[in-house]
């Protein structure tokens, strides 16, 4: 199809009038919204809406309570793990809430080496990552995109032992569908791309120079990596920069317009909040400052909107807040993360950092108090590897067929995890969580688990469901 040139499929003047129709909803209509999210096919723009429009105590905890079961019933109780690897913060941007700014000169500027990338992927596979997130500021050094591409290889070819980094997501400037073309054929998994902002006039006021200055240009981004056959695109906001209930309902639009152009909308959104960035005073104090209150309110809405999207939860939030997010519908969440290039040799420089971290425990320690809380630790890529993605991982996923995919694969990808680097104290909480969810399943699933299991424990590595 025809790429489009301009973002005019975020209508702000639709966004305005839904959020003043919502405005006085009253009980009844708030609930049949719940009702029909109920039924796990996903909400409109209008119904969400109503539910940002959300206040009063006993709607909310009503509101919450069935984002708990959605998650459930889609996702049961797997976390997916990541870390991310930054390799550069040189930028041309100048983004007022990013410490990578081109005008920042407190910053210390570094791109990584190819034997300096590999050093920190050594660090990350000893840890126990399987996944990584590729980011790097809006410039390269001076081979150009071929740094990206030559960047994709390094990392990919670190093998430790039982350990290896067997899928990276990669979050870098909007390409060319030509450039798309040679990032997919690195063998990616999700290209992830976000828009900041939605809202046109704080675009513009927040970015003062450079590319990133484009909003069309970065709005049709995922266009244009889904015409160069990446399926897997994942979108997300820069919450505290515009009104987070506009940012929600163009969210909405924008998914609604990829699902209407390739078929399927984003495998992915994250939900990031400014936090406190070098050289940043937008970032110390935000335009439009998210509580934790909404903030869980809008995970929840995200959750019941779109069922089978992947959500992502940064160590940007504090550990009670992602604990507290789990049940309503993140997904996916980073672990033991440094935002500078080095900062996995360095143990963190937040003077070459994109913002500060509210999260700093070690991966470890992450994994054993998401255990303790009853979650599966999943470092799982199968989908990746076997095709499972876009329109495919869709049509396994909407009629709940997935997880007899994924909870194997979680559980085995964990038992990994606790036989190879887990702490004596993580593996205390592990297995016997492996055991009562694998008890838990039904029989021929138990069976099929229980396999798998046996060739872990046996000594096989990255057994594939």
């Amino acid at each position: 199809m025809r790429v489009p040139q301009t973002g005019s499929f975020i209508d702000e003047t639709r966004i305005a009038e839904a959020l003043g129709a919502a405005a006085d909803k009253d009980a009844a209509r708030v609930r049949d919204v719940l009702a029909k999210a109920r039924e796990l096919e996903g909400l409109e723009m209008e119904d969400v809406a109503v539910l940002s429009s959300v206040s009063d105590p006993e709607l909310l905890g009503e509101l919450f309570g069935t984002a708990r079961d959605v998650k459930d019933a889609i996702y049961g109780a797997r976390l997916v793990l990541f870390a991310p690897l930054y390799v550069s913060n040189l930028c041309t941007n100048d983004c007022l809430y990013c410490a990578f700014r081109v005008r920042n000169k407190e910053l210390k500027r570094r791109a990584l080496t190819q034997k300096e990338i590999r050093r920190e992927v050594e660090i990350l596979v000893d840890q126990g990552h399987k996944r990584v997130l590729l980011v790097a500021g809006e410039s390269y050094p001076g081979q150009g995109f071929r740094y990206v591409l030559d960047s994709v290889a390094t990392i990919y070819d670190v093998k430790r032992d039982n350990g290896e980094i067997r899928r990276i997501n990669v979050n870098v400037a909007p390409l060319t569908v030509d450039e798309f073309r040679a990032l997919k054929a690195t063998g990616i998994g999700t290209y992830q791309l976000f828009q900041e902002t939605y809202h046109r006039e704080t675009y513009a006021a927040v970015h003062v120079g450079g590319k990133k200055r484009d909003y069309d240009w970065r709005v049709t981004a995922m266009h244009r990596a889904m015409e160069a056959g990446i399926d897997d695109v994942g979108i997300g906001v820069l919450f505290g920069l515009f009104d987070w209930r506009f940012e929600v309902l163009a969210l909405m639009q924008h998914i609604r317009e990829l699902e209407r152009a390739y078929g399927v909308g984003p495998h992915t959104i994250s939900m990031p909040r400014l936090e406190p960035a070098i050289g940043s005073d937008i970032a110390h104090e935000p335009p439009f400052p998210v509580d934790d209150v909404d903030f869980r309110k809008l995970v929840a809405i995200l959750r019941l909107a779109v069922p089978y999207t992947g959500m992502i939860m940064s160590t940007r939030e504090t550990p009670n807040i992602r604990r507290e997010t789990f049940a309503l519908g993140v997904s996916q969440i980073s672990a033991g993360s440094r935002t500078n290039p080095g900062g996995y040799v360095e143990d963190e420089q937040f003077d070459e950092a994109q913002f500060q971290l509210g999260d700093h425990r070690a991966l470890d320690e992450v994994i054993r108090d998401v255990a303790e809380l009853g979650y599966i630790p999943s470092f799982c890529t199968a989908c990746y590897r076997l095709g499972r993605t876009g329109m495919d991982f869709m049509d396994l996923a909407k009629p709940g067929d997935i997880k007899h995919h994924c909870d194997p694969n979680a559980l085995s990808t964990f038992l990994e995890y606790l036989l190879d680097y887990g702490s004596e104290e993580t593996r205390a909480v592990g297995e016997p969580l492996i055991a009562r969810t694998t008890a838990e399943m039904d029989p021929v699933r138990r069976a099929h688990t229980e396999k798998m299991l046996a060739q872990v424990r046996a000594g096989k590595r990255d057994v594939l469901c």
